[in-house]
């Protein structure tokens, strides 16, 4: 009992996070679940619904807020929730372990990289995302549906082949590749992992890898910080929050790297 309450506790600190930045985070909420001694698989299927529903009131709040870009969703988030269709079925053929730790690098570096540009001048920042970001509710280029397809189908892929919805490696190439406002790319990120959370979640319960009871406590308690979370997302400055999103993806990136030591 004491374990279930500490992931609850630990669901709604990591929900208020995700809400805030974009992301659900269920690559500290797993761990978490795993090291208080939930089998990893079942860790594995309860974390992906709790991180789908996560998403969905995190999205919930920043639709009201209008930081969700609808092109995103269509050419982006469909394409997604197949490649995670494609990456389980090819999962019992990839070197998991090793895509983990590629994985964990690459969002590394890329934490890095905000860090140092949360950290610079706003005149830095306006030549990345070629606009005011203060000023406008970010923009999107017509030409980019190649690339906002391309993106959700190979992310996607990688996310279902090592059992994540990867939205820390979507909402850094949102931002950076499609020049999206990052408050409009955390919203569009968090809808986007609600379905591909959904579509993780099929599998796993068809398999009884789910624990029902602890799901329906840490999602609860996920949820209520996913909306606490997103209603302070428009309430800093676009630089604090390009600095805040890099020490979490910083984190996570650690985290990735390490994850296959628990398994």
């Amino acid at each position: 009992m004491l374990v279930v309450l500490i992931l609850t506790i630990i669901s709604f600190g990591v929900g208020v996070l995700g809400g805030f930045v974009g992301l659900a985070l269920g690559t500290i909420r797993l761990p978490a679940m795993i090291l208080l001694g939930i089998d990893p698989r079942i860790a594995a299927g309860t974390n992906i619904i709790v991180s789908s529903i996560s998403s969905f009131f995190g999205a919930v709040k920043h639709i009201k807020e209008k930081n969700i870009n609808k092109r995103i969703i269509l050419f982006m988030g469909i394409p997604a929730t197949i490649g995670t269709l494609l990456g389980g079925l090819l999962s019992p053929h990839v070197p998991v372990d090793l895509l983990l730790i590629c994985v964990g690098l690459l969002v590394l570096w890329q934490g890095v990289e905000f860090i140092l540009l949360g950290m610079s001048n706003k005149n830095k920042m306006s030549e990345t995302f070629g606009s005011q970001p203060d000023d406008k509710k970010g923009t999107s280029n017509k030409n980019n549906i190649a690339i906002e397809t391309f993106l959700g189908v190979s992310i996607g892929t990688l996310g279902g082949a090592v059992g994540l919805i990867l939205g820390s490696i979507r909402l850094p190439a949102i931002i950076r590749i499609l020049k999206i406002d990052p408050r409009i790319a955390a919203g569009s990120n968090l809808f986007i992992g609600f379905f591909m959370g959904i579509t993780g979640f099929i599998g796993h319960s068809f398999n009884n890898q789910v624990d029902y009871q602890l799901m329906i406590l840490m999602a609860s308690a996920a949820a209520l910080g996913s909306y606490i979370g997103a209603n302070y997302t428009n309430r800093i400055s676009i630089n604090k929050f390009i600095l805040i999103l890099g020490f979490i993806l910083s984190i996570v990136g650690i985290i990735l790297m390490a994850r296959p030591l628990l398994n």
